[in-house]
C-alpha cells in the first residue's frame, strides 16, 4: 500500500508538472502574440506571462480541491484505509497552503510588481536615461497600491466576525476579543478580507469583459469573418472613390487660387483616409496569400462546431445562475445573511447534471474544469474584442502584434481579478457540489422520521437499527463535519455577509449584461478578416509587425 502510495503521489507530480510546464508554454505564446515587437521589454514580459501563468493555476485550483475531498471516501460512505484523521487534515491544509500562496502571489502582483512595472515603463517613456529616478518615481506611485493593501489587512485582520453577546462588556474586553479572533485564524480572516474586496473589483470586470466574451465569442466563432478577397475589392473601389475626391479638390487650385479652408479640412481628411485604406490593402493582400488564412478556412467546420459547443456551455451556465439566484431570491435569509440559503429549492440544470456525471469517473470533474476554463477564455475574449475601458474613456486596445506593454499589465491584472471571482460564481451555480464534491456518509438511527428532510440514497437495515447512505449537503453541516470535509475554497467564500451580498447582485448584473451582448452580437454581421488590425492613428511602421503573423 505504501508503494502504491508513493506511485500515486510520484505520478500526481508528474502530471502537475506537465500542466505547469503547458500553462507556462500557452502563455508565452499568447503574450508573445499580442506584444508589440517595437515597444516590447523584457521586464514587462517577464511580468505579463508570470501573471497570466498564476491566474490560470489558480483558477485550475477549485477542481483540484473538489477532486481531494472526493478521493478520500469511498462510494458506501465510509472513508479509504490510507485517509486516516492525521493523513485528511495534511490534505486539507496542503490545499489550504495552496489557497495561501496563490492568494498572496496574487495579493503581491496587484498590489506591488503590475503597479511598479507599469509605472517603471511610463517613466521611461519621458525620461530616457536615468534609471534611478524611474525607479524612485514608480515607487513613489507604487506606495499608494501598498498603503491599500496594508489597509485592507488591517480591516480583515482586526473586523468581528463574533460579536460579545454581553452588554455589560467592556471596551477592553472588545479588543482583547478581536485580538483573540486574529490570533485563533492565524491570519486567514485578513487574508481573506483583501481577497474578498479584489473579488468585487473582480466582479465588475466579469459583469463587463466575460458576460460580453461569453456572447461574442460563440457566435463570432460560429458566424466566420469576411473574405479577404471580397474585403480587397471594396478596398480598392474605397481607394478608387477618395482618389477621385482628391483630384476633384486640387483641381480648384491649378489657376492659383488658394482653397478654401473647408477645402483644406476635406483634402486633409481625405489623405489621412487613403493613407488608412492603402494599409488596409497592404494587410488584405498578405492575408489573402497567408498559410495561416488557408489553414483556417481548412478548419472552418471545426470551429463552427466549438461555437456551438460554446454557445450551449454560455446558455447551461447563465440558465444555472439564474435559477440559483432566483432560488435565494425566494428561499435565502435575505440581504444580513448574505443571501446564503442552505440546501437547494430550485433545481438547475448544471445541478442536475453533476450528481449524473458522478456516477462515471472523472466526467464531473471534467465538466467543472471545462466550465472554469470556458468562463477564463471567454473573460480573455472579451478583453481582447472591447479592450481596456476606465469608465467611457478607452485607455488601450488589444491588438494582435500591436498591443503596448501598459495593455497586457492590465489584460493581467483584469484576469487575475476575475479569477477571483470564478470561485464564487461556479459555488452559486453549485454549492453543495463545490462545498462537499461527491461526498456520502453513513448514518445511524433507529426511527424514519429523523432523517425526513435528509437526502438518502441506500436504506440499509442491520438488527433494530437502520442505516442511511446520504450525501453532504449544506443544511447538515454542523452534524456532518466529522463525516464530510468541507472543500478549503469555502472558507474563503463565506467569511463576510455582506460580500455575498455584493456577488448576489452581481450576478444578477451578469445575467443582463449576458444577454444585452447576446443580442448585439446577433444582430452584428460578420467581423472583418483585420478586426482592429487597422487604425487612422497607426502608423505606417506597425505593417511591419503584423507582416510576421502573415508570411
Amino acid at each position: 500500500k505504501m508503494a502504491a502510495a508513493a506511485s500515486d503521489l510520484l505520478t500526481g507530480w508528474c502530471l502537475f508538472g506537465l500542466a505547469l510546464l503547458a500553462i507556462l508554454i500557452f502563455c508565452w505564446v499568447y503574450v508573445r502574440k499580442y506584444q508589440s515587437r517595437r515597444e516590447s521589454e523584457v521586464i514587462s514580459t517577464i511580468t505579463a506571462i508570470f501573471a497570466l501563468a498564476v491566474a490560470l493555476v489558480t483558477s485550475a485550483l477549485l477542481p483540484v480541491d473538489i477532486f481531494l475531498v472526493s478521493y478520500m471516501k469511498n462510494q458506501n460512505g465510509t472513508f479509504k484505509t490510507w485517509a486516516d484523521a492525521n493523513v485528511s487534515r495534511q490534505i486539507e491544509d496542503t490545499v489550504l497552503y495552496g489557497y495561501y500562496t496563490l492568494y498572496s502571489i496574487i495579493l503581491f502582483c496587484v498590489f506591488l510588481w503590475i503597479p511598479f512595472v507599469y509605472f517603471y515603463y511610463e517613466e521611461k517613456g519621458e525620461d530616457d536615461g536615468n534609471t534611478c529616478s524611474q525607479v524612485k518615481t514608480a515607487l513613489k506611485y507604487t506606495l499608494g497600491f501598498i498603503t491599500i493593501c496594508a489597509v485592507l489587512l488591517l480591516i480583515g485582520a482586526f473586523v468581528p466576525l463574533d460579536i460579545p453577546n454581553k452588554k455589560n462588556s467592556t471596551e477592553w474586553e472588545k479588543v482583547k476579543l478581536l485580538f483573540e479572533e486574529f490570533g485563533s485564524s492565524h491570519g486567514l480572516t485578513a487574508l481573506s478580507f483583501s481577497i474578498s474586496s479584489l473579488t468585487v473589483i473582480g466582479m465588475l470586470a466579469a459583469i463587463t469583459y466575460t458576460a460580453y466574451g461569453m456572447s461574442a465569442l460563440p457566435l463570432n466563432l460560429i458566424k466566420g469573418t469576411t473574405s479577404a478577397a471580397y474585403e480587397r475589392l471594396e478596398n480598392t473601389e474605397d481607394i478608387e472613390e477618395v482618389e477621385q475626391n482628391l483630384l476633384r479638390i486640387k483641381s480648384k487650385c491649378r489657376d492659383g487660387r488658394p482653397l478654401s479652408s473647408r477645402d483644406r479640412r476635406t483634402l486633409q481628411q481625405l489623405e489621412e483616409r487613403l493613407r488608412t485604406l492603402r494599409r488596409r490593402e497592404r494587410h488584405l493582400e498578405s492575408i489573402e496569400k497567408s498559410w495561416w488564412t488557408k489553414f483556417c478556412e481548412a478548419i472552418r467546420p471545426l470551429k463552427i462546431v466549438w461555437g456551438v459547443f460554446f454557445i450551449i456551455v454560455a446558455l447551461l451556465f447563465t440558465v444555472s445562475l439564474f435559477l440559483s439566484n432566483l432560488d435565494k431570491a425566494l428561499h435565502s435569509a435575505g440581504f444580513d445573511s448574505g443571501f446564503i440559503i442552505l440546501g437547494t429549492n430550485l433545481t438547475n440544470p448544471l445541478n442536475m447534471l453533476l450528481p449524473v456525471l458522478q456516477r462515471v469517473f472523472p466526467l464531473d470533474y471534467i465538466l467543472i474544469t471545462t466550465i472554469v476554463m470556458y468562463f477564463i477564455f471567454t473573460s480573455m475574449a472579451g478583453i481582447r474584442n472591447m479592450g481596456i475601458w476606465f469608465f467611457w474613456i478607452r485607455l488601450y486596445k488589444i491588438r494582435r502584434g500591436k498591443t503596448r506593454p501598459q495593455a497586457l499589465l492590465f489584460l493581467c491584472m483584469i484576469l487575475l481579478l476575475i479569477v477571483l471571482h470564478t470561485s464564487y460564481m461556479i459555488y452559486s451555480l453549485a454549492p453543495q457540489y463545490v462545498m462537499y464534491g461527491s461526498q456520502k456518509y453513513l448514518v445511524q438511527v433507529r426511527y424514519l422520521t429523523t432523517l425526513q428532510n435528509w437526502e438518502v440514497i441506500i436504506l440499509l437495515y442491520l438488527g433494530s437499527l437502520i442505516f442511511f447512505l446520504c450525501v453532504c449537503v449544506l443544511i447538515l453541516f454542523h452534524f456532518i463535519s466529522d463525516e464530510c470535509i468541507v472543500t478549503r475554497t469555502y472558507l474563503f467564500l463565506h467569511k463576510f455577509w455582506f460580500f455575498s451580498a455584493a456577488y448576489y447582485f452581481g450576478n444578477w448584473a451578469f445575467i443582463a449584461v449576458f444577454l444585452i451582448g447576446l443580442i448585439v452580437s446577433c444582430c452584428k454581421g460578420k467581423k472583418s478578416v483585420i478586426e482592429g488590425e487597422v487604425d487612422d492613428d497607426d502608423s505606417d511602421m506597425s505593417d511591419d509587425e503584423l507582416s510576421v503573423y502573415y508570411h
